[in-house]
């Protein structure tokens, strides 16, 4: 695993200058929300941090534009099945060029924030629940996600997904494989920590 060699102020200012003023604000609020959550649990509250200002530097891209760098970087073919899926895996891919950023973990994290995993990691587990939480989002259920973010990570994020997952199904839209086994993942662990 490498170190990253860029500092956090060049990372924020390279994302500020691609993104919207909404979108950067929804950034620097995940950032934030992944340092405190970072700090909480455990994890590296530096990698959780570019992570998060990352994790959306392509969002705002058009969705042809996602599928053809998508193609041309070689991202999972299940990625294209929802499109809203692919900023995080193409990102993922331009670390190292972009930001100069050769960690691994941090790429998994940005590459799954969106979706998910089944078995992941601590660091992958801060910036997508981090995603949720931020103090800018505002949707039915997000205080009690905050709430569960006190003292249980994966119990927060569990519950996120069941949200996401039950909002899509209510909108008819496709749920990502990944989300599914991902929930069904830590739910299972919640289960089996509780046997204990």
């Amino acid at each position: 695993m490498t170190i990253p060699l860029v500092s956090e102020t060049k990372v924020k200012e390279k994302v500020r200058s691609v993104l919207s003023d909404a979108r950067f604000q929804h950034v620097s609020g995940v950032v934030e929300a992944a340092d405190m959550l970072a700090k909480r649990f455990g994890a590296d509250a530096f990698k959780a941090r570019l992570a998060a200002w990352t994790h959306d530097y392509a969002r705002e891209w058009l969705v042809e534009q996602w599928y053809e760098v998508g193609r041309a970087r070689g991202v999972d073919e299940a990625f294209f099945e929802v499109a809203e899926t692919l900023h995080g895996p193409i990102v993922a891919t331009m670390l190292r060029e972009e930001f100069n950023i050769h960690d691994e973990e941090i790429a998994d994290a940005v590459r799954y924030h969106t979706t998910g995993r089944v078995e992941m990691t601590l660091l992958d587990k801060v910036v997508c629940l981090a995603d949720y939480i931020e103090a800018g989002r505002n949707y039915p259920g997000v205080e009690e996600l905050r709430k569960l973010a006190e003292t249980d990570l994966d119990e927060a994020l569990a519950t996120a997904f069941d949200g996401t997952i039950r909002h899509l199904l209510d909108l008819h839209k496709p749920v990502f494989p990944l989300t599914l086994l991902a929930r069904n993942d830590l739910w299972q662990k919640i289960k089996d920590k509780r046997k204990l």
